[in-house]
């Protein structure tokens, strides 16, 4: 059960605040790493991969630095976003090259198994400079699982798939979760974190926003009013008895959803006021669904925040 823990960790180039004192543990399954662009998430992988050293804090494997430790870098395989590639290699020539720097005892069935795990197998001994974006990726994807890591880092690991083998990476990296590898990715396309991530952590401008589930994260901010959509078989009547009350704030009829539009501004209250109403005016609900309780809305919320 391989852990990172990033202790009250901040780092800086020159008066540049990159990560500011950010506390959190990345641990077995698949997390997805969130923050608009300068949030710092490239500089918290980096030093989760020990490619920088924090400024001030620490950032540790099972309890060890990870910082110039060759035993933590064994455990840890990277996808950085930025290349740093050698295009007069071929992808065999380049996976080979990690396997061996890593001294595995046979670095030829392992670089066969590596690429072959990312569908690169057919183009491995072209050279890496006629590659397409999706291509260059699955190499560096490969160069990175070649010694097997408990630990994977990617840093935006889908730029430039095309929708095939975003899927086929998709699945790959849930069945390295589900099997107890600690595996982190960050992506500017919420849908894939929400479909893929079962624990999500949040930068927002060096700083660490959120933490954990984003329904529960949602559920927390009770600052913000809760949005529904219900169905019914009385919708005006049941509007009107919900707007009475104090856990709402503002009710509308969609019409093209033939649904209500409801803020609720206390979650705990609406939840219980809700049946009862309906119970009481012997209404039928169809659809009780939270409209807000996406990624992408509370994303939108933590941004603004």
């Amino acid at each position: 059960m391989t852990t990172i823990h990033i202790d009250h960790t901040s780092r800086w180039f020159g008066n540049v605040v990159a990560v500011n004192d950010i506390t959190m543990d990345i641990g077995p399954g698949v997390t997805g790493l969130l923050g608009p662009n300068g949030a710092g998430k490239s500089t918290l992988i980096n030093m989760m991969g020990g490619f920088l050293p924090p400024s001030t804090g620490g950032v540790t494997l099972d309890g060890a630095p990870i910082w110039r430790n060759q035993n933590a870098y064994k455990e840890i395989g990277l996808v950085p976003e930025r290349e740093g590639m050698y295009d007069f290699l071929t992808g065999w020539e380049f996976v080979l090259a990690n396997a061996e720097l890593h001294k595995l005892s046979d670095p030829a069935s392992a670089a066969r198994k590596a690429l072959a795990t990312v569908e690169m197998t057919d183009a491995q001994d072209r050279k890496i400079s006629t590659y397409s974006k999706g291509m260059r990726q699955r190499v560096k994807m490969a160069s990175a699982l070649v010694h097997d890591p408990s630990v994977l880092l990617l840093d935006e690991p889908f730029n430039g798939m095309d929708p095939r083998q975003r899927m086929q990476l998709m699945q790959l990296l849930r069945q390295m979760g589900e099997t107890g590898r600690t595996v982190l990715f960050s992506s500017h396309i919420l849908e894939e974190v929400e479909q893929l991530a079962s624990h999500i952590e949040v930068v927002v401008a060096g700083r660490h926003a959120a933490s954990g589930d984003f329904r529960k994260i949602r559920r927390l901010m009770t600052d913000r009013p809760h949005r529904y959509l219900v169905r019914s078989s009385d919708d005006r009547r049941l509007a009107a008895a919900l707007i009475a009350d104090a856990s709402t704030a503002g009710i509308e009829l969609d019409w093209n959803e033939k649904a209500l539009q409801i803020q609720a501004i206390d979650f705990g209250r609406f939840t219980d006021v809700l049946p009862r109403l309906a119970r009481e005016h012997g209404i039928r609900l169809y659809t009780v669904s939270p409209s807000d309780e996406s990624l992408e809305s509370v994303f939108s919320y933590l941004v603004a925040a």
